[in-house]
């Protein structure tokens, strides 16, 4: 969220601004799950899935913790705004997230399991990963040690060229939803924006759709965006954990899209010092303004990264690495 007081991003999860210090507004909104929503849930889904709580909200959602009736298995509820649910074009967005997602039969995307509508309860089932999300870690701890972000970089980079080769580009690569299993893995989530080529455009000519912080020059400009897109956005994620900011910041969205498009960033090594050349010589070739100027595949990022891994920690540096600080679990979605 934007400060009301002096206008510095933060992260949903901050209870105070990092620039003046004020406290931040507190989202609102219950833990616990409302008896008319999990009556509504349950008819939806025909009892097939037992509501724990409430763990998290979005613009576009509320997610709960869940568990498969018959077989126990722990699960994730992801349930439409009903407000947004009566808009057409938002129950298609929502709809396309299922779809684009469930084509995508990869170990490190979660995909769903699960999707329906009955009236006004609109839901998408996924996989409960319990290791928490990359946006809790920055939230407590600011930045990533090199070893473990360029383990989790690999990672989603290999997951990324997965939906690439069958025609998705996510658009909307970010610390919260990139997530983690008990055993530190990390997984993509959230297609709610992507863009697949068996699917129609559902938005406006020349509409950028994303989160500011992290949208690529073309997406900022609502210019049509392939997988490049998708890498410098990790190029995005990864400087932040490494400098605990991400390379542009402004008042709002609109200043935020301005300086991805017109501004260089300060270089990671300038921002970090002492980081490795060869880490920083990666991270800065994903911010690179013009898509032909980054790395061309996620493949290639996950080799780059992975070579880092093995020349500078040695070949036990991975299995160091994904090794995590787990906090509150995460689900997918």
């Amino acid at each position: 969220m934007f400060c009301p007081e002096c206008g510095t991003w933060n992260r949903s999860a901050s209870k105070q601004c990092t620039a003046c210090q004020r406290a931040l507004p507190v989202l609102k909104g219950s833990a616990e799950v409302p008896d008319a929503l999990t009556s509504a849930i349950r008819q939806a889904t025909g009892n097939r899935y037992r509501i724990r709580r409430r763990v998290g909200s979005g613009g576009m959602a509320d997610v709960y913790e869940a568990e498969h009736a018959t077989l126990g298995r722990p699960l994730a509820v992801k349930v439409m705004h009903a407000h947004l649910a009566r808009d057409a074009g938002m129950r298609e967005r929502f709809r396309r997230e299922a779809e684009a997602a469930s084509r995508l039969v990869h170990p490190l995307i979660a995909s769903p399991l699960d999707y329906g509508e009955a009236g006004e309860t609109v839901y998408l089932v996924l996989p409960f990963l319990a290791g928490g999300a990359l946006a809790d870690t920055l939230t407590r701890d600011r930045t990533v040690p090199p070893a473990r972000l360029a383990m989790i970089g690999a990672q989603v980079a290999i997951a990324l060229d997965h939906a690439h080769r069958h025609g998705v580009v996510h658009r909307d690569i970010k610390p919260d939803n990139i997530l983690f299993d008990d055993d530190g893995n990390a997984f993509i989530t959230d297609f709610g924006i992507a863009t697949a080529r068996f699917h129609g455009r559902l938005t406006d000519g020349g509409k950028a759709m994303g989160t500011p912080h992290y949208m690529s020059p073309e997406q900022a400009s609502g210019r049509v965006v392939d997988g490049r897109s998708d890498l410098y956005a990790v190029g995005v994620v990864m400087y932040e954990c490494l400098a605990g900011e991400p390379p542009f910041d402004g008042l709002d969205g609109y200043a935020v899209g301005y300086k991805h498009v017109h501004e260089a960033p300060v270089p990671i090594a300038t921002k970090v010092p002492g980081l490795d050349a060869a880490l920083a010589t990666i991270v800065m070739r994903c911010l690179a303004k013009a898509p032909e100027a980054r790395y061309g595949r996620g493949r290639e990022l996950a080799a780059a990264l992975l070579d880092w891994m093995h020349h500078v920690g040695g070949p036990d540096a991975a299995l160091v690495a994904a090794t995590p600080r787990t906090s509150s679990p995460a689900v997918a979605g």
